[in-house]
């Protein structure tokens, strides 16, 4: 499992951070995202080597480019007081590699962090860099791209906040993560229904098509494997291992969703700036209306 886990936490360094920020069209990312492959390579190399100051060393490396990304967040709210549900999925995504950072520097130490464990933080870093950072994303710019409505509304509010009450559900208690499993699956399936409904706009290519199709069965799957173990866990019902679920759940939305939904949009959407102090032109306003840039 640990190999496994770290071929998913490699492929959200060093192709789902970058290609996300350079899908959101703001030029304030740049300095970011030009510096982002050599975090990145840090943050891999971390993973390979055993536990001690070395790993924990390159690991901080990564973690303090993940910081610097995450400050963007701040900066960019107070610039532009954008609190619509779309720009709400961007900062969050913004922030969410910074928890997988810290994660991971706890874990390369072999060290506890607020009492979790270091195998729990070592699934905590790909969680934060796909649920966190690549699902709310592409939750936001769906929600650009589809019409700004109630669903996509819904979507890029859910699974932020799926997302966050997960992470709180790690202190509550097996409850209150199950509440949050509950709130990110409906916002996942909700992204999957929004995916299909920018599939079949017209002037969507084959590929994309093709792409957004896997994207939505991926996460139609994937999140009944995520509901079942903490209902397991709330409940005491039988329910797939931590292994199982890494092997499934965390290997498949990151190869099935993360990647496609991301290639998918790089070929239906010029990178727009989800900046209302940049934007120069409009987004794809809904699916059915074809117009995508």
């Amino acid at each position: 499992m640990t190999a496994l886990v770290n071929l998913v936490v490699m492929l959200g360094m060093f192709v789902i951070v970058p290609t996300g920020l350079r899908l959101t069209g703001s030029r304030e990312f740049d300095r970011v995202r030009r510096a982002w492959p050599l975090f990145a390579a840090a943050g891999a190399l971390s993973l390979w080597l055993p536990r001690g100051a070395p790993a924990t060393v390159l690991a901080a490396w990564y973690a303090a480019g993940t910081l610097l990304l995450a400050l963007h967040a701040p900066r960019r709210l107070a610039r532009t007081r954008d609190v619509r549900p779309a720009e709400l999925a961007v900062l969050t995504a913004l922030v969410s590699p910074a928890v997988a950072g810290t994660a991971l520097v706890a874990e390369r130490a072999g060290r506890s962090l607020f009492s979790f464990d270091p195998g729990l933080l070592a699934l905590t870093v790909p969680h934060f860099h796909f649920a966190g950072f690549a699902a709310a994303l592409v939750a936001g710019l769906l929600c650009a791209d589809t019409g700004d409505g109630p669903a996509a509304r819904f979507a890029a509010l859910s699974v932020p906040a799926g997302t966050l009450l997960v992470l709180v559900g790690y202190f509550l208690g097996d409850t209150a993560e199950l509440a949050g499993a509950v709130v990110l699956t409906a916002g996942m399936w909700t992204v999957a229904a929004l995916s299909m409904r920018l599939a079949r706009a017209r002037g969507t290519d084959r590929t994309a098509r093709t792409l957004l199709g896997v994207a939505a069965g991926t996460l139609a799957a994937s999140m009944v494997l995520a509901l079942s173990w903490a209902l397991g866990e709330a409940t005491g019902l039988p329910h797939p291992s931590l292994t199982w679920m890494a092997a499934t759940h965390g290997a498949g939305n990151a190869l099935g969703f993360a990647l496609c939904a991301l290639l998918a949009l790089r070929r239906v959407r010029r990178p727009v700036p989800t900046d209302p102090a940049v934007r120069t032109e409009s987004p794809v306003r809904t699916a059915p209306e074809g117009t995508h840039p």
